[in-house]
């Protein structure tokens, strides 16, 4: 095919699979568009993003530039929240390319007069696309260049004035331009950017004992999940819970009459996922329940869990959406060697399936009609992808302000595709990563390469499904690390509130779960045990909502430290640079020297510079990159850094006021 085009396009970020699925992004927020651009010959090249939201007409263009072995890049913002798109166009910039040439020249002093008539052909042209000042300018030079009665120099000052380039681009006609491939990126709202969830369960809200917590509880419990800092509270599924094969204490498969059951084995009598279990209350007490959340700052998450009990009215009501054994019963969800005899998976290859998405999807709707838009979805990796991309797809085309959060402890590559279908967030395999190779190896992962472009983790040290091994040891100072990890990694973490913030340790023999598990009881909290972690949960979260730098991710670098039992990694956002030192080992104190990469820090290696611990208190000065730290696990497991150079003037951040 005949192209008179010059430049090409290519590695274009962010991407999705070539743009099948969109990337995401915070509306309002500035948004980095790359490519690497090349061009044939010595010419110089000239880019823009075009960006536009999806459906409109009118482009938006913002220039692109060259940031060393042809790789571009801009920033962009996209607003509003909702589906956008962008493009990259390239094309040779004859009048830089020019301009750069006779500079060239000038300095060999080897400039002709067709040199110049060149130029002025060139800011003619130009001219006649432009209007107003720019237009007289560009015509008053063009004539310059040619008044062979004015001194070659003098002209040659004209053909290299710093502004004329910037002058003639505002009106290139981008003859011959490339344009690649048009992407997607969704902008969502800053709360899928930065997120503090607390979960726990409201049917243990209740302050009397031998007494099933309510909704109207939970209330009553906001005002200390508030000082801690969270901003997201999460509860399990709130709807009916099946008495068919209910699970007793401990999953023991035969229940005693006053065993509550698991919530997630969704559906009796009194209804299925469009009901309130009776005992928690009524739809008027989740609204007070929202009102209340907002009041505190906080936002309510709401567990869809797409399986139903055998009790729940869609096993009878459609029992072509479960599937049927040989012998006409129902299979039963099983993960080897684990059964769960409460819970009926969903038949994704029903002949039904129509009605069975319409049904699912209308389950969001119900919840979201009663004011409710973060969600947390159980295990959706066991659902059909793509039943997620077209759920998803339409409720966040009809309420670009829902926030999904993916429960998919499952292989990378799953969690990923659930991402790209269309989840805002995703758990991640953060609580079994502990040792400092598989820290850095796994978030680099997340933040440095084209994962970043779609995958938002969201980590969590603890949960109701698990308890790994290094928090069964109950040692404060493992909690302690977990929780800094957690909280300055991702801008987006959570824990099972109670469990995490009072350190309760017992486990099940053999297994990363909880002893006397609150799935399958209602359990009494005393948070105001002295042992409580809630002061050092609360100062961590004052930390992160005080500091732009832990407020996003793209910026997370690691550094290097001599100490495999020390991890350093920093944030940055313009001026506001943290950086964490974390000890990994809860029992020893460990000490290393950093070898710091200052250009990340925004640190001249030539000046000192101040370093305040938000965390453990102190400030210390540093000069370059080799500086020696300390932590004693049983004083403090961590550092967090607040670097100031002498040049900045911000005022003392102070995170015990």
């Amino acid at each position: 095919m005949v192209t008179r085009a010059r430049a090409s396009i290519q590695r274009v970020r962010p991407t999705v699979l070539d743009g099948r699925y969109p990337a995401r992004t915070i509306a309002g927020q500035p948004t980095r568009i790359s490519a690497d651009i090349v061009g044939d010959s010595h010419d110089l090249l000239a880019a823009v993003v075009r960006t536009r939201r999806q459906g409109t007409r009118a482009w938006t263009d913002t220039p692109m530039a060259e940031e060393g072995n042809d790789h571009w890049a801009a920033e962009v913002v996209l607003d509003p929240m909702g589906p956008h798109e962008f493009e990259v166009v390239a094309w040779i910039d004859h009048v830089a390319t020019w301009c750069r040439d006779v500079a060239k020249k000038a300095a060999a002093d080897t400039v002709e007069e067709v040199d110049l008539a060149v130029g002025a052909a060139l800011l003619r042209a130009r001219a006649v696309q432009a209007s107003g000042p720019d237009a007289e300018r560009l015509r008053r030079d063009a004539e310059v260049l040619t008044d062979r009665r004015q001194p070659i120099d003098g002209r040659v000052g004209t053909a290299t004035a710093d502004d004329l380039v910037v002058i003639a681009a505002r009106h290139d006609p981008r003859d011959h331009a490339t344009t690649s491939t048009r992407s997607r990126i969704q902008a969502e709202r800053e709360r899928a950017g930065f997120s503090t969830w607390y979960e726990l369960f409201p049917r243990s809200a209740s302050s009397e004992p031998d007494t099933h917590g309510t909704l109207r509880d939970v209330i009553d419990r906001l005002d200390q999940v508030a000082s801690m800092g969270f901003d997201v509270l999460y509860l399990p599924p709130i709807h009916p819970i099946g008495v068919a094969h209910r699970k007793g204490r401990n999953n023991r498969v035969t229940a005693e009459p006053d065993d509550p059951g698991s919530p997630w084995a969704i559906g009796n009598a009194d209804g299925g996922h469009l009901d309130i279990h009776p005992q928690l209350g009524t739809l008027e007490d989740l609204q007070a329940l929202i009102a209340a959340c907002a009041s505190h700052g906080m936002e309510l998450a709401l567990d869809i869990a797409f399986q139903c009990s055998p009790d729940h009215p869609w096993v009878t009501e459609h029992p072509d959406w479960f599937k049927q054994r040989p012998d006409g019963s129902i299979q039963y969800a099983e993960n080897p060697p684990k059964k769960y005899q409460d819970i009926y998976p969903i038949d994704f290859e029903s002949d039904d399936a129509d009605a069975l998405w319409t049904a699912l999807k209308g389950v969001f709707d119900h919840w979201i009609a009663q004011g409710v838009r973060i969600f947390r979805v159980d295990n959706p990796h066991t659902k059909s992808f793509a039943f997620w991309e077209w759920c998803l797809g339409e409720l966040s085309r009809e309420h670009p302000d829902c926030i999904f959060l993916a429960e998919a402890f499952t292989r990378p590559k799953v969690m990923y595709e659930l991402a790209m279908r269309g989840f805002n967030h995703s758990y991640t395999y953060f609580t079994w990563r502990r040792h400092k190779w598989e820290i850095e190896a796994y978030y680099t992962e997340l933040f440095q390469t084209e994962v970043a472009d779609f995958f938002r983790p969201n980590s969590w040290p603890n949960t109701p499904d698990i308890l790994t091994d290094q928090l069964q040891t109950g040692q404060r100072s493992m909690y302690v690390q977990r929780l800094v990890l957690a909280a300055t990694l991702t801008a987006n973490y959570g824990m099972y509130g109670p469990a995490f913030e009072l350190m309760w340790s017992d486990a099940r023999p053999g297994a990363e779960e909880y002893l006397d598990n609150e799935k399958y009881e209602i359990k009494r909290w005393d948070v105001d045990q002295p042992h409580s972690l809630r002061e050092v949960i609360a100062l961590i979260n004052r930390i992160r909502h005080q500091h732009p730098a832990l407020q996003q991710d793209r910026t997370l670098r690691f550094h290097h430290i001599d100490n495999d039992q020390l991890t350093v990694y920093s944030k940055r956002v313009g001026d506001d640079v943290l950086l964490m030192v974390v000890n990994l080992d809860a029992w020893q104190t460990q000490a290393g020297t950093t070898w710091l990469d200052l250009d990340e820090l925004g640190v001249d290696p030539h000046e000192p510079f101040e370093v305040t611990d938000l965390f453990g208190g102190g400030t210390f000065t540093w000069q370059g990159a080799a500086n020696y730290v300390e932590l004693n696990p049983h004083v403090t497991p961590a550092h967090v850094f607040h670097v100031r150079t002498h040049r900045r003037t911000e005022a003392d951040f102070d995170p015990h006021a």
